[in-house]
């Protein structure tokens, strides 16, 4: 049997060693994976100081927060605070875990876990509007499919006194983590009905008394010549399609906002926070 020098012995050694450290590393890796993965299969996650603060001002439900190490001025200060008065779980992690986390691109060293958005039901909005003693104000959205426009829409629609959105379950944007962060926790406060068919929520509307005012470029009446007074839903369609046709056909009247550039449509975030501050204004 042909004899292993020193020289040998240390080269296997270190071979081993080498192998032993990847198995090591290997390992540590697929541990780091799992525990991303089951913090992202959380339900749902609000990201920045802002968004937490209203999420934790609003009495919802938390599961926990995760806050960066060494994170500990400013508004962290108020969110640790009311998070230790409510009783709720605060975790700090490397800010490289809150980073592998996030889904946004600034997460400003805090995320609250909380369970999934909770829908509710048409009547629930309807409901809102009694309980104010208003005429119903509300908006339908047809196929919002970017979340950023959401996020602006549910904004602009918690300010301008709308009692509740309806939103549709399928081709659309449901209410996540950047919505909610662009609504600038807006969608905490915001009473928002997820229907399988747009068409039947609108005729669910129109038996409860609403008026159903549709936005189309090709119509002819312009959205502040028309009464928007009373008992009403606004509906506003896809960023690129708008309203369907279906959609439309439904609707009790339609109207457009004029265009005097050269490019033919306005963003769904802005069309709409043009039209529902003119219901705003007529309803005073």
């Amino acid at each position: 049997m042909k004899k292993i020098n020193n020289s040998q012995k240390r080269f296997y050694k270190e071979k081993v060693s080498q192998e032993n450290r990847r198995k090591e590393e290997k390992l540590k890796k697929a541990r780091r994976e799992e525990n991303s993965k089951e913090e992202k299969y959380y339900d749902d996650q609000i990201e920045g100081r802002n968004s937490v603060l209203e999420l934790l001002e609003s009495g919802k439900d938390i599961n926990k927060i995760f806050i960066a190490k060494g994170e500990k001025h400013g508004s962290i200060n108020k969110i640790i605070a009311i998070a230790k008065q409510r009783k709720i779980i605060i975790v700090e992690k490397d800010k490289k875990q809150l980073e592998e986390m996030s889904q946004t691109d600034n997460f400003q060293g805090v995320i609250a876990i909380v369970p999934p958005f909770e829908y509710c039901e048409i009547s629930d909005i309807l409901k809102t509007a009694r309980e104010r003693q208003e005429a119903p104000f509300i908006l339908i959205l047809d196929g919002i499919e970017d979340p950023h426009n959401l996020g602006s829409i549910i904004r602009t629609a918690e300010t301008a006194g709308v009692h509740g959105i309806v939103i549709p379950k399928r081709r659309a944007v449901a209410v996540n983590s950047t919505v909610n962060k662009v609504s600038c926790g807006a969608a905490q406060y915001m009473k928002i009905a997820r229907v399988t068919n747009i068409s039947d929520a609108i005729e669910e509307l129109k038996r409860a008394g609403l008026w159903v005012c549709g936005t189309d470029v090709a119509t002819e009446k312009y959205y502040y010549n028309q009464d928007l007074t009373g008992p009403i839903a606004i509906a506003i369609g896809n960023e690129g399609k708008g309203i369907s046709d279906k959609v439309k056909k439904n609707c009790d009247f339609l109207v457009k906002i004029p265009m005097k550039g050269k490019v033919g449509s306005l963003n769904a975030a802005v069309s709409t926070g043009i039209v529902l501050y003119e219901a705003l204004k007529q309803r005073k």
